[in-house]
């Protein structure tokens, strides 16, 4: 039986460790903190399908996560990527918040207004991603005014930053640039989600 890898599986595999080496040594100028490493950045290729009616056992798509050297793995907000048969997609956030996590960011939120405001609509992020995305309460929070100046900003319960292009961008000579820009619009927002997470780590027994 023939084997199931080609000259191109080698080359996809070898050219996806070569972008996370790339990164790495990017993130040193502008964003030293976060991690680019294989054993790190990469997801799995199988699937959970335990909660899923869809049980084929693999992805059909290659993303990666680079996490805040220091944070527990899975933990806080990130830069991510994915490269799928039909998009690419790239950007950053927090995407599934633990019930206390979202709390800490919320009374971040509201204690320091307007800054996620200003980070929501600086030029480098509404050129980048238009404005912060993400699920919503219909209604503010219990524990916060309705009328709190932050009210918009504390409905979220995801905080994501991130944009989408074809599959074909992947193989442009415009994907690593247009990677980096993104990535750098989207860093003030994650270290501010991450701001307290890693402030009660520290004091954590």
């Amino acid at each position: 039986m023939s084997s199931p890898f080609t000259r191109k599986t080698l080359a996809f595999l070898r050219a996806l460790i070569a972008l996370l080496g790339r990164l790495a040594d990017e993130f040193r100028s502008f964003a030293p903190e976060f991690v680019a490493d294989p054993k790190v950045s990469l997801f799995r290729i199988y699937r959970d399908t335990r909660f899923s009616s869809d049980k084929a056992p693999l992805k059909t798509a290659i993303g990666a996560r680079f996490p805040v050297r220091g944070m527990s793995r899975g933990e806080g907000a990130g830069l991510y990527v994915e490269i799928a048969p039909q998009w690419v997609w790239m950007g950053g956030g927090l995407y599934m918040p633990s019930t206390s996590d979202l709390q800490a960011i919320r009374e971040q939120i509201a204690s320091t207004h307007p800054r996620l405001h200003r980070i929501a609509t600086a030029r480098p992020f509404r050129n980048a991603f238009g404005e912060l995305h993400g699920e919503r309460l219909t209604r503010v929070p219990l524990g916060y005014l309705k009328d709190h100046p932050a009210a918009h900003y504390l409905q979220f319960k995801q905080y994501l930053a991130g944009r989408e292009h074809d599959a074909e961008f992947a193989t442009s000579d415009e994907f690593y640039p247009d990677l980096v820009r993104t990535f750098k619009a989207a860093v003030p927002l994650v270290r501010f989600l991450n701001a307290p997470l890693r402030q009660r780590s520290a004091w954590t027994p």
